[in-house]
C-alpha cells in the first residue's frame, strides 16, 4: 500500500449537505473509538512482510481537526511502527474553521502533518447557518493566519451551488481567495444527497438552489478566473500552482492501493475494494472481539477496471488517450462512439488534440452526463 486513509468521524455539528460517515462529538466515545482505530491500524502491520513506505496520508472525517492532541499523537506512534513515512510523505488533515488553535497547528507540524485542508466552503456566514454549518468568516481568517508560517502547503475547499448565494457573491469570493497565502484550491458543486437535511428542505421549497445553468457559466468563469492568477485546474474539482497538487487524491485517480481505518472507510488493493461497517458501535463491537469488519467488498473485473480507468481519466484535465477508449468499445461499436465524440465536440463537452480526449470546462461541469454518454 503506498497511502493510508485515517478516519475520523466526530464533529462539532452537522452540516445539513453531509452524506458521509459522521457523529456529533460525543466526549464519551473519542478514546473507545480511538482505541479501536488504533487496534485496527496494529491488527493490518501484524499481517505485513515488511513496513511499507507511504507516499501520502490523509486525515479526513468528520472533522479530524476535533482529534484530541494526546491520542493523535498515539496515532502516529501506531503508524510508525507498521509504516515507514517522513519529509517526503504527504500528510493532510482536514480542518474546520473554528475548531483549532494555533498551539495545536504547531503540534501538528511537529508530528509531521504538512499539508491543511480547510473546509471554508462559503464565505457567507447567514447560508452556512442555513445548512447547520457553524463557523464564521472570522473563524476563516484565524486559521489562515495561524496556519502561516507553520504550513506552507494550505488548501481550501469550496461549494458551488449553495442557496442564496449570488453570482456576484461568488465572483467576490474568489476575488478574495486568490490573495490568501494558499496553494490549492477545491471547488465542489453541491449535491443534494437523498435523506439528508438538505434533500426534504430543498423538496418542502424551503431552500431554493440556483439554476443549472447559472452554475456552469460560474464553474467556467472560475476555471479561468484561477488560471488567470496561477492556480491551474488538474481535475474537475481541483486547482493548485506548479508543485502542489494533492498527491493522496491523485493516488484514488490513477488506481493506486490504498488503506482506509476506521468507521466506514473504503481500502482498494487493486483488484478489491472494500468498506468497513458504517455503523460506529458495530465498527467497534466487531474490531475490540477481533471479528471481520468488512460490511462491503466486490472484485473488480477487467470490464470495470476499464470503465474506471476512463472516467477517472475524463476527471483529469490530461484526459484520456482515444487508443483506451476505443479498445474498451466493441468494434461494432466504434462508429457509433465516433458520432458521439463529434456530437459532444459540437456541444462544446468535448475536445481532442492527437491522440488525447478532454473534456471542455463546459464539459467538467456536466462530466457525469458526458461520461454516461461515451459510456456505450
Amino acid at each position: 500500500m503506498q497511502s493510508f486513509y485515517i478516519h475520523w468521524p466526530f464533529c462539532p455539528y452537522r452540516c445539513h449537505f453531509c452524506p458521509f460517515v459522521a457523529y456529533l462529538k460525543n466526549d464519551s466515545f473519542l478514546k473507545p473509538y480511538h482505541d479501536i482505530l488504533v487496534k485496527e491500524i496494529l491488527d493490518y502491520g501484524s499481517q505485513l512482510d515488511e513496513k511499507p513506505h507511504l507516499e501520502t496520508i490523509y486525515f479526513g472525517g468528520g472533522t479530524p481537526s476535533t482529534y484530541p492532541d494526546d491520542l493523535l499523537l498515539d496515532t502516529f506512534g501506531t503508524l510508525n511502527k507498521v509504516a515507514n513515512f517522513g519529509d517526503d510523505t504527504e500528510i493532510t488533515i482536514e480542518v474546520n474553521p473554528g475548531t483549532v488553535t494555533k498551539e495545536q497547528l504547531i503540534f501538528w507540524r511537529t508530528l509531521g502533518i504538512n499539508r491543511l485542508s480547510i473546509g471554508v466552503q462559503s464565505l457567507n456566514e447567514q447560508v452556512l447557518k442555513k445548512v447547520n454549518r457553524l463557523q464564521t468568516t472570522e473563524d476563516v481568517y484565524a486559521v489562515l493566519s495561524d496556519a502561516q508560517g507553520v504550513f506552507e502547503n494550505v488548501s481550501v475547499d469550496f461549494i458551488l451551488g449553495l442557496p442564496e448565494v449570488t453570482p456576484n457573491e461568488w465572483k467576490e469570493q474568489m476575488r478574495k481567495v486568490v490573495q490568501w497565502p494558499i496553494k490549492h484550491i477545491s471547488i465542489y458543486f453541491l449535491m443534494v444527497h437523498e435523506f439528508t437535511p438538505l434533500f426534504y428542505r430543498v423538496k418542502k421549497k424551503d431552500l431554493k438552489l440556483p439554476l443549472d445553468e447559472e452554475l456552469v457559466d460560474l464553474y467556467c468563469w472560475t476555471i479561468d478566473f484561477l488560471r488567470q492568477h496561477g492556480i491551474e485546474q488538474y481535475e474537475v474539482s481541483s486547482f493548485a500552482k506548479p508543485g502542489f497538487q494533492s498527491r493522496h487524491n491523485k493516488a484514488y485517480w490513477h488506481r493506486k492501493p490504498y488503506r482506509g481505518f476506521g468507521v466506514g472507510a473504503w481500502s482498494f488493493d487493486g483488484s478489491k475494494r472494500y468498506r468497513n461497517k458504517k455503523n460506529l458501535m458495530l465498527y467497534m463491537k466487531e474490531i475490540g472481539k477481533g471479528e471481520g469488519l468488512i460490511e462491503f467488498s466486490e472484485t473488480i473485473t477487467d470490464e470495470q477496471a476499464t470503465l474506471e480507468r476512463i472516467m477517472l481519466s475524463l476527471r483529469q484535465v490530461n484526459g484520456l488517450s482515444r487508443e483506451t477508449y476505443f479498445a474498451h468499445i466493441p468494434s461494432q461499436k466504434h462508429t457509433q462512439a465516433e458520432k458521439q465524440i463529434a456530437q459532444l465536440r459540437a456541444n462544446g463537452l468535448l475536445e481532442q488534440e492527437q491522440d488525447s480526449i478532454r473534456l471542455t470546462p463546459k464539459g467538467f461541469a456536466v462530466e457525469q452526463e458526458v461520461i454516461t454518454q461515451l459510456s456505450l
